[in-house]
């Protein structure tokens, strides 16, 4: 997990399946499965909308766009207020109201 926005209104995080560690501690890969595989298979981004205390999970196609977004925004480095404005669009599919464990 990593978190790649946070503000006053939004936090956005990147959930990545974490990869099984060998004994010495490093990240050991599966050979059958090939990087464009690995790098799709179950992840995905948490949008929290701080103001509602509400979140949403998007994977699949929706977290294909998303990354999409955000890979425009690293070549275009955007203004906070059009980040906060695309996140904002996002809003009315948070439903999931945050809770803390």
């Amino acid at each position: 997990m990593q978190m790649i926005y946070d503000s006053d209104s939004f936090v956005v995080l990147h959930l990545t399946p974490e990869l099984p560690l060998s004994n010495d501690g490093a990240s050991v890969t599966t050979p059958t499965i090939t990087e464009p595989l690995r790098h799709l298979q179950r992840q995905g981004f948490e949008i929290v909308d701080k103001r509602s205390g509400k979140e949403l999970y998007l994977d699949g196609a929706w977290a294909e766009m998303f990354h999409q977004q955000i890979q425009a925004w690293q070549a275009n480095a955007p203004t906070e207020e059009e980040v906060e404005a695309t996140l904002d669009r996002y809003t009315g599919l948070a439903q999931q109201p945050v809770i803390v464990h």
